[in-house]
């Protein structure tokens, strides 16, 4: 177990990831207390001076200009907290939702949003009692931050609304602190805008997105090289020299990654010199590279965007060191909203190549005298033919989702906020996206472990041997048909899990 300190400064992507995901637990530096109290004792002076301000004195939306009498504004911050948590819908997973807890922690530790070091201390204890609000996944439109998602966050502090079970179930807030020995608190004026008024949820999917396409765009690169491998490809169009007069630096990588994974292999070596070998690959096979190392390059654009997220402070309004409170629209999701819809663009390119490769394995015509769907007895049985007709609908599936969401906006709040990002829905379909691009290269893993495997005597490259032992359980060696699905979903298992990638890294040094 390790330990997250949030300080004045903010945090990093993998604190997020060791709260979300992991059993990290959370302390605020003394640090932070100090610069929220600082924050506070502005806002205090404020509400002492009568001064109109927005979210403190006044309502929200289009009832900015409304003015709210002293002794209502503790009232006011806890109506905005009910009547915000509106969404509709499943329950978004446990690990979004603390991730989005932490971030909001993050976002009122940079002192700049004026409410008391109690109030981020109570989202701490949430997150170190492992409770977990129940969020509905439909309600956030990315501006002015996701309001919905944090508010029903919010409520489960004043001991309202509902917390996952521990089998996912709805049970209610009130208990779920009672059974931890926690009290509901009292929001001042202010706090509970605070509470709402951010991109978390948005960076929140972003920051666990990012971590798993990294993982998902090296092991792609993988499923590359043994699908060419099964197919006598050529290792030619991977040399470097070929990528250094292109350079983009994904690319590079990527291709080095396949001519590194393509060598030592002896069914490499049985056509590597045959005058009758084919003088080009088709695309999908010698241009993994140029896909693949696009969206890695996409990839590191999207990590800057978020790195720039994490030290960003993006409430309304916001306390400056100098005693003004100034509106802004840093909650706008437009930055993250983008970046998503480009990641899944990417994303669900490096799955559709991997799915002509597929194609091409399973086809006799076109797979270099493999036989019929990757089946040695192709007829009664059909192999490898219903895997391929699964990833096609998925390749489609991730096509309907790579359309941005980020450019439909609408406008909401009696035309106040009249432009908004769509950010939320942008990251949710961007976590779909991966999730189908998993399956994607499940399949393109077990077809060239079965091209591999129909391939023997010839022994394949070590990465093509991590493979196949990774396989061996659930696949075990090209027979008569049997029951797919369970075969499928443990291909989906190891691909998605590090113990192939640490096999094979083993054998032929970190991959790129």
């Amino acid at each position: 177990m390790t330990t997250v300190i949030i300080q004045p400064t903010g945090i990093t992507a993998d604190d997020v990831l060791a709260v979300a995901r992991g059993t990290a637990t959370v302390t605020l530096d003394p640090a932070t207390r100090d610069a929220m109290a600082t924050s506070r004792a502005i806002v205090d002076g404020i509400e002492a001076a009568g001064r109109p301000v927005y979210g403190v004195s006044t309502g929200f939306g289009a009832l900015a200009n409304t003015f709210v009498a002293p002794e209502r504004r503790a009232e006011l911050q806890h109506a905005l907290i009910r009547s915000h948590a509106a969404g509709v819908g499943a329950p978004m997973p446990r690990e979004v939702v603390r991730a989005m807890m932490l971030l909001r922690v993050r976002s009122l530790a940079l002192g700049r949003s004026g409410v008391r070091p109690q109030v981020a201390e109570a989202l701490v204890d949430l997150l170190n009692h492992d409770i977990t609000p129940w969020v509905p996944e439909h309600g956030s439109l990315g501006a002015s931050g996701d309001l919905a998602p944090l508010a029903h966050c919010a409520l489960v502090l004043l001991g309202e609304g509902w917390v996952l079970g521990p089998a996912g179930e709805r049970q209610d807030a009130a208990d779920a602190l009672t059974a931890a020995g926690l009290k509901p608190i009292e929001l001042a004026a202010k706090e509970g805008l605070a509470l709402i008024n951010g991109t978390d949820g948005m960076l929140g999917m972003l920051l666990l997105a990012i971590h798993d396409a990294a993982h998902l765009f090296a092991m792609a690169d993988v499923t590359a090289a043994l699908a060419i491998e099964a197919m006598l490809g050529s290792e030619r169009p991977f040399l470097p020299e070929l990528h250094a007069i292109r350079p983009h630096p994904g690319q590079a990588a990527s291709a080095a990654n396949i001519h590194r994974l393509l060598q030592d292999s002896r069914v490499m070596d049985s056509h590597r010199d045959d005058l009758a070998h084919a003088v080009q690959d088709a695309y999908s096979m010698r241009c993994a590279p140029q896909v693949a190392g696009a969206a890695r390059d996409t990839l590191d654009f999207v990590r800057t965007v978020a790195a720039r997220e994490l030290v960003s402070v993006v409430d309304n309004p916001v306390v400056l060191p100098d005693g003004r409170v100034e509106s802004t629209g840093n909650f706008h999701g437009a930055p993250l909203g983008f970046a998503a819809d480009f990641l899944a663009i990417a994303a669900a390119e490096v799955g559709a190549i991997a799915e002509r490769r597929v194609d091409r394995l399973l086809d006799v015509t076109r797979s270099r005298e493999l036989p019929a769907f990757l089946s040695p007895d192709a007829g009664v049985n059909s192999g490898l033919m219903i895997a391929q007709y699964t990833a096609a609908g998925i390749v489609a599936e991730n096509r309907r989702l790579a359309a941005p969401a980020s450019v439909d906006s609408l406008p909401t709040s009696g035309m106040q906020e009249d432009h908004v990002s769509m950010g939320w829905a942008a990251a949710k379909k961007l976590r779909t996206v991966l999730d189908n691009l998993t399956s994607l290269l499940a399949v393109e893993l077990l077809a060239g472990v079965r091209g591999l495997q129909l391939r023997a005597p010839l022994v394949p490259s070590p990465a093509g041997r991590a493979a196949v032992a990774a396989l061996a359980t659930a696949a075990g060696e090209p027979g008569p048909d049997v029951f797919l699905a369970p075969v499928l979903e443990a291909a989906r298992a190891v691909l998605a899990g590090p113990e192939l990638r640490a096999a094979i890294e083993r054998e032929v040094g970190p991959l790129g």
